[in-house]
């Protein structure tokens, strides 16, 4: 795999390829335990729709006053390496205890600093992998990154099916997988310190704490996002939509290696494109993916349609995530990296809170499918604002030449 990436890689710098490595087992230990995390917490712990949501969403949205405080750090200190390292290690840390604390507090404690660990490296790796790229190559550097960690996830959920089809009906098997996940995050802190490099900018760059210096697009694009993200709850509930479809447990973790697999094979031709297309209108097209997908989950009644669903679903991820943040930094400066990434990263985090307790509400107060139908529309809504956003930039760009 790694000479196939090398191939493909020829005009991408080196720090990509090996921020891509770390995200890969980075990836693994994830997808080892968040698949079957949701059925942990509802048939083993018991807790209720609306708690796992709020767990799940606190998480995620927790994570973003620390997404903020890494990207101002970023720019102060001009560090990246120091702040994913602590990232991973709070992971490393949080992962393994889920076996030992039972209660309601005690997980929400421990997602809560997992949480915290994600937003401390997302926003120096997004600025290490930007300062590590090439304008014109930027979207396939993102694309490589995102394809490496999502192959991750494809053997994340792999290695849980070996594990539960081996472990059967051990009554302690979610502790060993628990576990377990803290192995390849291991590997991962060996990767960053012995082989990322620090990218430094000039040291004529001076730090500026102004908010208002980065761009007005950035502002517009972000609004976009955050109503997109209202309808973007935690993907905890696809897996429970699977279960309530009829995905059985050792289906569970098969179903999310597919959903991964499809992603990670899109995210590089799909991150290419946006070097040539434009980044909006490939982000367009994937929140339209979005939007038929849930679509297909809401209406869903049996288990084959789930898979073909969660493969769709992956197309989605493929058009957005490294997408994304290869168009945030095509609209900041280096200097404002840190701080931009810090932002967009926590603003779309923090809306997975609320974004979770709706469709937790949703699917207690209602049926399983609303929370997927609320989701759909959003999406179509925040595509077409989109469109718009893509017109008005054009405009633009033509009035300036």
């Amino acid at each position: 795999m790694a000479q196939e990436y090398r191939k493909t890689s020829k005009r991408i710098d080196n720090n990509v390829f090996s921020i891509g490595m770390l995200s890969f087992f980075g990836g693994v230990s994830q997808d080892i335990f968040l698949p079957i995390l949701p059925l942990y917490l509802a048939n083993i712990l018991h807790f209720n729709k609306e708690f796992i949501g709020l767990i799940e969403g606190l998480v995620t949205s927790s994570a973003s006053v620390f997404k903020i405080v890494a990207g101002y750090l970023t720019d102060k200190f001009r560090v990246k390496k120091s702040l994913v390292f602590i990232g991973y290690f709070l992971s490393l840390v949080s992962r393994p205890l889920l076996s030992m604390l039972t209660s309601g507090i005690g997980v929400l404690g421990l997602r809560f600093i997992d949480g915290v660990g994600k937003g401390m490296k997302d926003t120096p790796k997004d600025a290490l992998i930007a300062d590590s790229s090439k304008v014109e190559t930027r979207g396939k550097g993102f694309g490589i990154v995102r394809a490496l960690d999502t192959f991750g996830s494809v053997i994340g959920p792999i290695l849980l099916f070996v594990m539960l089809y081996f472990l059967g009906s051990n009554q302690l098997k979610y502790h060993y997988i628990f576990f377990f996940s803290a192995v390849p995050l291991l590997i991962t802190l060996l990767i960053l310190v012995f082989f990322v490099k620090e990218k430094h900018l000039s040291a004529e760059i001076k730090h500026d704490d102004r908010p208002y210096n980065l761009s007005r697009d950035f502002y517009i694009f972000l609004l976009i996002v955050v109503l997109f993200s209202l309808g973007n709850s935690s993907d905890t509930f696809l897996i429970l939509r699977a279960q309530n479809v009829g995905v059985t447990l050792l289906g569970i973790p098969l179903v999310y290696a597919l959903f991964n697999f499809f992603y990670a094979t899109a995210s590089i031709p799909l991150g290419s494109l946006s070097d040539k297309i434009g980044r909006e209108k490939v982000i367009f097209l994937g929140w339209l993916a979005y939007a038929l997908a849930y679509l297909g989950f809401a209406l869903a009644g049996k288990s084959y349609q789930i898979w073909f669903l969660f493969a769709f679903y992956g197309v989605y991820y493929a058009t957005t995530e490294g997408v994304a943040k290869a168009f945030v930094a095509d609209m900041t400066s280096p200097e404002h990296r840190g701080k931009a990434y810090g932002i967009y990263n926590a603003v779309v985090g923090a809306v997975t809170l609320p974004a979770s307790l709706i469709a937790g509400f949703l699917w207690d107060k209602f049926n399983p499918s609303m929370p997927f139908f609320f989701a759909s529309a959003i999406a179509a809504v925040s595509s077409l604002l989109l469109l718009g956003f893509t017109r008005y930039r054009s405009l633009e760009y033509s009035k300036d030449k």
